[in-house]
């Protein structure tokens, strides 16, 4: 590991996630693009599925990327984990979140014993242009 602190780097947390979601298509899962101390930056590559009537990505998508980037978050550093489990995620919608790759960058607020807080950014367009924004609790076994 190049990071201090990280227990898994993108690819070994890539790797995992393949491993735990096998009948995942690779192509449109999510990926985790760079983790650092206490940051995971994410792309899900957009497809037309994602949209919901009006043409711009459904809210189910959004929750579904804050989370993914809240697991990567914490299992980037501790390790794989695989009973880490969602408790709570509340999320706001900024504007709608026109169709491309999706992208979330998760922070890590706390990273306790037992529970971890991960604070999500999502965009399309660009990161001073976020569609989304959620804060993500975990339950570490």
């Amino acid at each position: 590991m190049s990071e201090s602190g990280l227990k898994l780097d993108a690819a070994a947390f890539n790797a995992f996630l393949q491993r735990a979601f096998p009948e995942g298509d690779p192509a449109s899962m999510p990926e985790a693009i760079e983790a650092s101390e206490g940051r995971v930056l994410m792309r899900q590559p957009f497809s037309s599925r994602q949209l919901r009537p009006g043409g711009v990505i459904s809210g189910p998508t959004l929750m579904a990327m804050a989370d993914t980037a809240a697991y990567a978050a914490i299992l980037t550093h501790i390790g794989e984990v695989p009973l880490a489990v969602t408790t709570s995620l509340t999320i706001h919608f900024l504007r709608g979140c026109k169709p491309g790759d999706l992208y979330a960058e998760a922070t890590l607020l706390k990273l306790g014993r037992r529970i971890a807080t991960v604070d999500v950014l999502m965009w399309t367009e660009s990161r001073e242009r976020a569609a989304a924004k959620a804060t993500v609790a975990y339950a570490i076994p």
